[in-house]
């Protein structure tokens, strides 16, 4: 699992699947996240722009990314 510290008090989805390496660029964020391949806490998320906070986790193709502050 991959940690993100948090350098505010949020970050976007599409950032945080970058900031992991998990997807190349921003384009592809939207992509994924668009065609419900992305989930955060367990639920399919298909906003891009939803924020993450302290405690989030995020799981996109068999990978976890846990956000914290």
């Amino acid at each position: 699992m991959e940690q993100i510290k948090l350098k505010g008090e949020s970050i976007k989805l599409g950032q945080a699947l970058k900031a992991a390496n998990l997807v190349d660029s921003g384009v592809m964020a939207k992509l994924v996240v668009q065609d419900g391949l992305v989930k955060v806490n367990g639920k399919v998320e298909t906003q891009r722009g939803k924020k993450l906070t302290n405690g989030d986790i995020v799981s996109f193709e068999g990978e976890t990314i846990e956000i914290l502050q």
